[in-house]
């Protein structure tokens, strides 16, 4: 199996997960923005300004358009949207609720002030949102949030807990348990939402509460939702968990065994996540303030990198990365991409001067995909050197709405720990020795 194989295996199930459209605070990452944007050719319009990633020149920009028309829908959404990055759940509702209100049709913007309250487990509210929008997914998803009995993800046990890992290859994996079964190997991915496959979900008796059919890769695909009584990460419990099931196509692990699942962003923003790979573990803490102040600690002793965090669409995680002489630029950091370190596409690819290897192209379903090997790619002082890769015809752009110079992915990561602090959405990551493919 090539590494196009195994990526796409990745990228199919989660392209029907959830409908993209859903989409340190703005004040600290806007110097990085700003420094980011200044290749770019000066513009007032902040649509472009969004989609270039400069989110707050974009925002600035439109909140002067309101100032000039307060009844301008498609500036508030934008403002909306903006705040939803960094979880700033205030600003967020308030600005997508009046374009909401303003423009009742406008179906993405009722998209992301549902996911404004998913994100804040408070899915009563979603419910309205999506039954209105009148798209069958998102009715599934309505239904399911409407059989969750009391506050989803209710959280028990330890303020923090460690995961060894079972192996870090193809991908980093932990032991759960489902309901209070034995314990199962759930792959971890942050490009991912929380899914079980066919078999554990009935193993585990789950009652599916809705359906959604899909056509990834031109197949036909049916997605049960429903919820979990109980799923137990170590020394954590959490009780009702809205999770979904399907046939899952998934690596095999080590042991020659497959997973039983997916852990994924949805699941992990509710921690501040700590995937430490050299470390072998995956280290979840509870989102208080003396959790902060524990991993602040930590990062200063290990001379980890803090950098802003945002959520892009409803779950993949983004900070600020570069590649060659490119950069810092908005990249994302779905870390399911096994076997590669950074996948572009053709055009930041060219940008950056990184060499594609046109001569030995990979078919990833109805992509062509082309290897590439960039000379230098960071986040920070993390660096890799000449880091198996991949150029494609991602659907980014049309996926979050704004351009990423590229993804960071698992080859990357290993030999690192990597942290998303969803309490305070910050990125860190430590730098250890330089990761060199070549």
């Amino acid at each position: 199996m090539t590494r196009a194989d195994t990526y796409e295996s990745i990228i199919d199930r989660r392209r029907f997960l959830r409908r993209a459209g859903l989409a340190v605070g703005l004040g600290a990452a806007l110097p990085l923005m700003e420094g980011a944007g200044r290749a770019m050719a000066a513009t007032s319009d902040p649509d472009r300004l969004f989609e270039a990633g400069r989110f707050g020149p974009a925002d600035r920009g439109y909140a002067s358009l309101l100032r000039e028309n307060p009844g301008d829908a498609h500036a508030l959404a934008q403002r909306g949207r903006i705040a939803l990055l960094s979880n700033d759940f205030g600003r967020a509702e308030r600005f997508l609720a009046r374009a909401v209100e303003l423009a009742p049709g406008n179906g993405s913007a009722k998209r992301h002030l549902a996911d404004c309250f998913v994100r804040q487990d408070d899915v009563a509210r979603a419910v309205p949102l999506l039954r209105s929008t009148g798209d069958p997914t998102d009715a599934a998803y309505a239904d399911q949030y409407a059989g969750v009995t009391g506050r989803p993800y209710q959280m028990a046990g330890a303020q923090k807990t460690r995961l060894p890992f079972v192996s870090v290859d193809p991908l980093p994996s932990v032991r759960v348990s489902v309901n209070g079964g034995p314990e199962r190997t759930f792959l971890i991915d942050t490009g991912g939402t929380l899914a079980l496959t066919t078999k554990t979900a009935q193993e585990a008796g789950l009652r599916a509460m809705a359906t959604s059919t899909t056509h990834p890769a031109g197949q036909t695909l049916t997605t049960y939702h429903g919820v979990m009584e109980s799923y137990r990460l170590g020394d954590v419990v959490l009780r009702n968990v809205p999770v979904v099931w399907y046939d899952l196509r998934v690596p095999t692990l080590p042991d020659g065994s497959l997973p039983a699942g997916v852990i994924g962003t949805t699941l992990l923003y509710h921690f501040i996540a700590t995937m430490d790979y050299a470390g072998q573990a995956l280290v979840l803490r509870r989102k208080t303030a003396a959790q902060v102040r524990e991993l602040r600690a930590e990062a200063g002793r290990t001379g980890a990198d803090r950098l802003p965090l945002w959520i892009a669409g409803d779950h993949v995680p983004c900070t600020m990365g570069s590649v060659n002489h490119d950069g810092p630029r908005v990249a994302s950091l779905d870390t399911g991409g096994m076997g590669l370190g950074i996948l572009m596409n053709e055009k930041n690819a060219k940008r950056a001067g990184v060499e594609i290897d046109y001569d030995h192209p990979q078919d990833m379903g109805p992509m062509r995909v082309y290897p590439i090997a960039p000379a230098r790619i960071s986040l920070g002082r993390a660096v890799g050197r000449n880091v198996t890769g991949l150029v494609g015809d991602w659907p980014w752009l049309s996926l979050f709405g704004f351009e990423t110079i590229g993804n960071f992915s698992h080859e990357f990561f290993k030999r690192r720990a990597i942290t998303f602090d969803y309490a305070s959405m910050e990125f860190h990551i430590t730098a250890g020795a330089a990761v060199n493919a070549g």
